[in-house]
């Protein structure tokens, strides 16, 4: 158990290393790095994704063709609401990174679909579920909710019954959508978390 702790220290001693060394070679596009729950994360600004990604991709020094993840997270407390996160893998150089851009409510980012053709059904879930706009994007439409969904159901301000029901309609012998007659009440988020003492002790 002690060898294996010993490893990890190891590999994200290797990671920070590299995350530094990204952000020393070019310093113009990423705005800074940050060790997110063990992991290094690189934060870049939306109009820099694309030159940074393809940089990463082809540097020989790097070589992170592998689009391993591509998700979207709700901070709805914050002015930039939203993060879309991009996890990518080079397998020659048996390493991974994280590259993160934070987005207000009504900003888009650039598709990375010519990058990396992985991209196009995670930016798909991103955008359907909570409704981050992929600019470029060959086929942005709803992949996981149903057509003529109203709302990104993965908002923290989408509420839990939602906005339609389904039943079948035994007359017409159809599927119908009807409006939801179940009221629910305004809900009000308390950020602070348990398990989360740095935060609670300050």
């Amino acid at each position: 158990m002690e060898q294996k702790n010993q490893k990890s220290k190891i590999f994200n001693l290797n990671q920070l290393n590299r995350m530094m060394a990204l952000h020393k070679l070019c310093p113009q596009w990423v705005g800074k790095t940050q060790s997110l729950e063990d992991e290094n994360c690189l934060f870049i600004l939306p109009s820099n994704l694309l030159p940074f990604l393809l940089f990463i991709r082809d540097h020989m020094g790097c070589e992170f063709k592998t689009l391993v993840e591509l998700c979207g997270v709700d901070y709805i407390a914050k002015e930039q609401r939203f993060r879309v996160l991009y996890v990518l893998r080079s397998v020659n150089n048996n390493a991974s990174i994280k590259v993160a851009v934070d987005l207000d409510d009504l900003q888009g980012v650039d598709s990375v679909t010519s990058l990396f053709n992985s991209a196009i059904w995670p930016e798909r879930e991103t955008w359907d579920l909570l409704g981050i706009f992929f600019h470029g994007h060959p086929d942005l439409r709803r992949i996981l909710t149903d057509y003529g969904f109203e709302g990104h159901p993965l908002r923290k301000d989408f509420p839990l019954t939602g906005y339609t029901e389904v039943s079948y309609d035994d007359t017409d012998k159809r599927v119908v959508y009807l409006p939801v007659q179940l009221c629910q009440e305004f809900r009000s988020f308390d950020l602070l978390s348990p398990w989360n003492t740095d935060r609670l002790n300050a």
